[in-house]
């Protein structure tokens, strides 16, 4: 979330820009994984930062979702 939040403020605008990062580093990136067949669409995905850099998809099988 920090790496999210230093990308996605800017002074000028707030966090505003917040919902372009999280389109361009998450959502795009996901979705290429995904059609790449790195990643399984059904299955609950975790999200890590390696490096303070780069996010990583990580498919958790066998986990069961509570609400």
């Amino acid at each position: 979330m920090d790496r999210l939040a230093k990308l996605g403020y800017d002074p000028q605008f707030g966090a505003r820009p917040l919902k372009r990062v999280m389109q361009r580093e998450l959502l795009n990136e996901l979705s290429k994984q995904i059609l790449a067949g790195k990643v399984n669409k059904d299955s609950v995905i975790f999200v890590e930062l390696k490096n303070g850099v780069e996010f990583e998809f990580i498919n958790l099988d066998d986990v069961e979702i509570v609400n």
